[in-house]
């Protein structure tokens, strides 16, 4: 089997889906593996340690998309990327499923089997291959030193012969992977770490990092069977950002984490609240590509609002593009080891698999997720 792996193109992304070392355990198993040169530039590895792994390197990106059977990618791909390539080839990479409607049916059309990583169930089984979780956990550790790096004061409170220095107040919305990593990292840089999430499930995680968890009380709400928060009604959204009012207006960093797959996220600060927050203040938006919990945020930018500067910096896992790109690598080698046929050297499209059946989107020239299926479908 042809394992090809081409440089992302998509602006400002460094990480790259395989690292040498599992080139080198792919053909191994015995795959014919073609990278495309450059591919691992931005995240510092050459060529050379590609070709000494056992790859062969290409300088022609047409031709390595059309003698693909398997293609391993990171960005979804353009659909000019997609008409290339050839019907029976299986495509691994990040989606976006939900919203890029137009991708799948090209996929479709091209009898192409399209498995995104966003759709990995978060089983125990399958942890090791949870893109989501492990881009997510980087982006948690980045936020906070964007933040430290924007606030005009330190984290720790520090004693010395010219007076002591309290520490900073920081708030973190969301006690998912993502905001786990960022109360963690916050901690270790001796921050004072308040958190909520709606899922009181994790009040014990957030107690465990030493931070105090906030009290709300916004009734039933709970979590998914995938793990994630439910989707607030509007009653419960407005209770929420009452009871955060107090809290963010005494913090020095604000960071919020709350998304909801496949949907617009919640705007859970407001600009009233902002302008309550000290001159100087940070506020980190991870949802912002997405539409943003913190109104006034735009995606990729900077800005400044009241005295306060709001981060919505998107790819922020691309920020530290060598670990990203060692922890992506990892999920998607081991997605295609646990459904690889060792006799025929192939990897294995099988129905009855306990964990690929729910990230397979298009197969044999159909939407075979149902869920997609309904949304392209109208019925969702």
């Amino acid at each position: 089997m042809r394992i090809a792996i081409p440089k992302e193109t998509h602006p400002g992304e460094n990480r790259v889906p395989i690292i040498p070392d599992h080139a080198g355990k792919l053909c191994k198993m015995g795959a014919n593996v073609l990278i495309e040169s450059g591919l691992g530039t931005g995240a510092g590895f050459t060529d050379t340690e590609y070709v000494e792994a056992g790859a062969t390197v290409s300088q022609d990106r047409n031709e390595l998309f059309s003698s693909a059977d398997l293609l391993l990618r990171l960005r979804k791909p353009e659909l000019d990327e997609v008409a290339l390539m050839q019907r029976g080839c299986i495509h691994i990479s990040y989606l976006d499923p939900f919203n890029e409607h137009e991708l799948v049916n090209a996929l479709k059309e091209q009898g192409v089997t399209a498995i995104s990583m966003e759709m990995i169930p978060r089983t125990t089984r399958s942890q090791k291959m949870d893109a989501l979780s492990s881009q997510a956990n980087l982006a948690g550790y980045v936020m906070v030193i964007e933040a430290a790096t924007h606030l005009p004061r330190i984290f720790p409170m520090m004693m010395t012969p010219a007076g002591t220095l309290k520490p900073a107040n920081v708030f973190v919305i969301g006690a998912g992977v993502a905001g786990l990593q960022a109360i963690a990292t916050a901690k270790r840089l001796g921050a004072k770490v308040t958190a909520f999430d709606t899922r009181p499930v994790v009040a014990e995680q957030v107690q465990s990092l030493g931070a105090k968890f906030l009290e709300i009380d916004l009734g039933e709400t709970g979590e998914t069977a995938g793990g994630y928060a439910r989707e607030l009604t509007s009653e419960q959204v407005a209770i929420q950002r009452q009871a955060q009012k107090d809290v963010i207006s005494k913090s020095d960093v604000v960071i919020t984490t709350a998304q909801v797959f496949g949907r617009k996220p919640p705007v859970l600060v407001t600009k009233d609240m902002v302008e309550g927050m000290a001159p100087g203040s940070v506020i980190v938006d991870m949802a912002a590509e997405t539409g943003g919990n913190v109104e006034g945020s735009v995606p990729n930018e900077i800005v400044e609002w009241a005295g306060v500067t709001i981060i919505g910096k998107g790819n922020l896992a691309g920020e530290v593009a060598r670990d990203a790109s060692q922890m992506y690598s990892s999920n998607l080698y081991n997605l295609v080891e646990d459904n690889w046929h060792e006799e025929q050297h192939m990897f294995a499209v099988d129905f009855e698999h306990d964990i690929l059946p729910g990230c397979i989107i298009t197969h044999g020239g159909d939407v075979v997720n149902e869920t997609i299926k309904n949304i392209l479908e109208g019925g969702a």
